[in-house]
């Protein structure tokens, strides 16, 4: 019996120390996981680029270009807008360079289109502006960048117009109101050198910065201009005779600034600004020189005088957007005419203009200018009914220079309908 009973506990202990030993096997339930290979990230979809070129109009044009890729491409999370912006002394030479290089820009924003059209890279803004924004321009800056089928081929980004300053101190002085006629004018002239002889009545800038600008400051108001209805050079027009005629008799009469020739219209300007000149021609930007300058005057804006029973007309400058003909996928198209409804957004449009010290291209932006400036109305009446350069002429260039040799050489007594004569010759063959 001892002897079973011994040889039962040494079972029992073996069993208990083979327990003991043995590695407990964790419930299936409890089990750490086996890790997985880590699953391919999905591809990032891929994002269509715009490329722009934009002119530098000042200190702030860059900044307000890149908050503008910040809030498209946050409004717009599939599309990689990239601006570049020059300033104007390259901007020319730098968009010619990627053009011969086969590296056109999708968009530019420059002044003169032309040259691009004349090559055949631009596509017309019909495929790529959307009828909202397109209603918004105003139609006489459309035409200027028309072709003779009447295909638009590029749209105003920021306009600059043309009208008469007036130092109303100095007309009250000498009892006259603010002329509007070529009658009135000579009249409120000479009132001023009798009542002011230490002021120059009326300015004029017929120098190689800007003489074209007089050439049609006076002719324009006169029924005459650069070319006739069907586009064909005038130059020599009876209009355009008698309106130089007028100019220069003021300035031989004493009735002007003393030296049209050399006096470029910023010279006027510091006149103006000074108290020393009592009338001008200028644009927009002029407003805000003369308001912040150190002894601001009292002025006042107005059309530009007409020879009586004619219509008063400014010159209007406008700069433009086009787009290059750089073979887009219809997807690519649709994202660039994004891109023009958020640029021309009536709010995020005129705070840019604004910003820029420019008059708006539309007429949705001149009711918010008006709004915030009540001022600027007398500049939107004038800007809606602006005349250009006819700028898409090839001889334009001849036209331009030939017009100041004009009117310097009528100043040292040339003979106008001689010169014009002449010049139209030489440019219509």
């Amino acid at each position: 019996m001892k002897k079973i009973i011994s040889l039962l506990l040494v079972l029992a202990m073996a069993l208990t120390l083979a327990a003991c030993g043995a590695k407990e096997e964790a419930p299936a339930e409890t089990q750490a996981p086996v890790a997985e290979a880590p699953a391919e990230a999905a591809p990032a979809a891929e994002k269509t680029e715009v490329t722009v070129i934009a002119a530098q109009y000042g200190t702030q044009t860059a900044d307000w270009w890149a908050g503008f890729e910040e809030k498209f491409e946050a409004a717009n999370a599939d599309i990689e807008l990239v601006v570049e912006v020059v300033s104007w002394n390259d901007i020319n030479a730098v968009v010619d360079t990627r053009v011969a290089n086969g590296q056109a820009p999708d968009l530019l924003n420059i002044d003169a289109y032309t040259k691009y059209y004349e090559s055949d890279l631009l596509l017309p803004a019909s495929e790529w502006v959307s009828e909202e924004t397109y209603a918004k321009f105003y139609e006489a800056f459309l035409a200027e960048s028309m072709d003779a089928e009447g295909t638009v081929w590029a749209v105003p980004d920021l306009a600059s117009a043309r009208a008469l300053y007036v130092n109303t101190d100095i007309l009250a002085e000498a009892g006259v109101e603010i002329p509007t006629t070529w009658a009135e004018l000579r009249a409120a002239c000479e009132a001023i050198k009798a009542k002011c002889p230490d002021v120059y009545p009326w300015g004029v800038d017929m120098t190689t910065d800007e003489g074209q600008a007089a050439f049609a400051y006076y002719t324009w108001n006169n029924g005459g201009g650069f070319v006739n209805d069907n586009r064909e050079w005038v130059l020599n027009s009876a209009e355009n005779v008698e309106a130089m005629e007028f100019i220069v008799g003021l300035y031989n009469d004493g009735l002007t600034n003393s030296d049209p020739a050399n006096d470029t219209r910023y010279a006027l300007q510091d006149l103006f600004a000074a108290g020393k000149l009592a009338m001008m021609i200028g644009p927009n930007q002029i407003s805000t020189y003369v308001a912040s300058s150190e002894n601001p005057i009292n002025f006042g804006v107005a059309n530009i005088p007409a020879n009586d029973g004619k219509t008063a007309a400014s010159v209007g400058v406008m700069d433009r957007f086009m787009v290059f003909d750089n073979e887009h996928s219809a997807e690519k198209m649709e994202v660039i005419t994004k891109f023009f409804d958020f640029f021309y957004e009536d709010q995020r449009y005129s705070d840019w203009v604004i910003m820029e010290d420019f008059l708006p291209a539309t007429t949705t932006g001149g009711d918010i200018m008006v709004a915030a400036n009540p001022a600027a109305a007398a500049w939107l009446d004038v800007v809606g009914g602006a005349k250009f350069y006819p700028t898409a002429k090839a001889e334009w260039a001849d036209v331009k220079q030939g017009v100041i040799a004009v009117q310097q050489e009528v100043l040292l007594g040339g003979d106008v309908q001689t010169l014009l004569d002449d010049l139209q010759a030489e440019i219509a063959g």
